[in-house]
């Protein structure tokens, strides 16, 4: 069966990812259609979240929100089928790093660089970051269920020659690196709902006392690595800046969870800046306190 709907998706991917930018962004309009008035794709959840981000906002504001999220969770969801035969030259044009020299001076001091960032804008599209380092990058993921859909990310990303590498498999990579005396850069999306255990950390995300993941954090002190955090601005349809913010280049001497905070801190301000670039999609307050 996993076999059957990857030879259903895959040739449906590639041929999406032929077209030229404006009929994609035409059928982008048509899904929005279909996922957002038809389909009615995880509307409820959403209208929760931006419900509990944004209270001072009226009906209408969170629904105006609301439907510009979905147009560009279409946008992205295309963009990502795009990259399947994207040139660099295209995607350079596209993506754009603004300070790649606040980076290349991090990797002068000799360590592994933790960049930390967000499901905002085009997380997708960073994996072009790897055009310009010279560290070899690694991009951390949740696997798939389906191994052949697994295979097809981990090929397509690997077109800008990132390093796949599962949350399970993430500790023990770098720790290899560390023992052969790689340098890397190891890219962690950290900004969704971590799994419930007794060690959660709190912290206040959008008015409300969240549990936010401390993984990269923890990891950069074990190993003693740079932090940055990808700040990705959404242009114009089709095309994002990215600028990267320095989180901390002395991790042992930061108190604990204060990366991790920093970082929450700067997601959210990216989110009140321009909240439809977000993935409201997910259910980010599932945890309670109290619980």
């Amino acid at each position: 069966m996993q076999f059957i709907l990857f030879l259903l998706v895959y040739p449906l991917l590639w041929l999406i990812s032929i077209l030229p930018f404006p009929i994609l962004y035409l059928l982008s309009d048509g899904i929005y259609v279909l996922v957002y008035h038809i389909i009615g794709y995880r509307k409820k959840t959403v209208k929760e979240n931006i419900a509990i981000a944004f209270p001072n906002k009226s009906d209408a504001d969170r629904l105006v929100i609301e439907k510009k999220s979905y147009h560009h969770l279409c946008d992205m969801f295309l963009e990502m089928a795009k990259t399947m035969t994207i040139s660099r030259k295209e995607i350079d044009k596209r993506f754009v790093f603004t300070n790649m020299e606040t980076y290349l001076e991090l990797e002068k001091k000799g360590k592994s660089i933790a960049l930390l960032m967000a499901h905002y804008g085009s997380y997708e599209w960073s994996v072009s970051i790897n055009h310009h380092i010279n560290f070899k990058g690694f991009a951390i993921y949740k696997k798939l269920a389906n191994k052949y859909l697994d295979k097809l990310v981990i090929d397509i990303r690997s077109k800008f020659k990132a390093d796949l590498i599962s949350t399970k498999e993430t500790r023990n990579v770098i720790e290899q690196n560390k023992s052969d005396q790689i340098l890397g850069l190891y890219g962690f999306i950290s900004d969704q709902t971590p799994r419930k255990s007794d060690t959660m950390h709190w912290y206040t995300f959008l008015g409300v006392e969240t549990p936010i993941h401390i993984g990269a954090e923890t990891l950069a002190k074990q190993y003693d690595m740079n932090v940055v955090y990808l700040k990705v601005r959404k242009v114009k349809r089709g095309y994002y800046e990215a600028t990267l913010e320095l989180l901390s280049d002395d991790v042992q001497s930061v108190p604990n969870y204060e990366i991790s905070e920093a970082f929450i801190k700067k997601v959210e301000q990216q989110i009140y800046e321009a909240p439809e670039f977000y993935l409201w999609t997910h259910k980010r307050w599932k945890h309670k306190k109290e619980d």
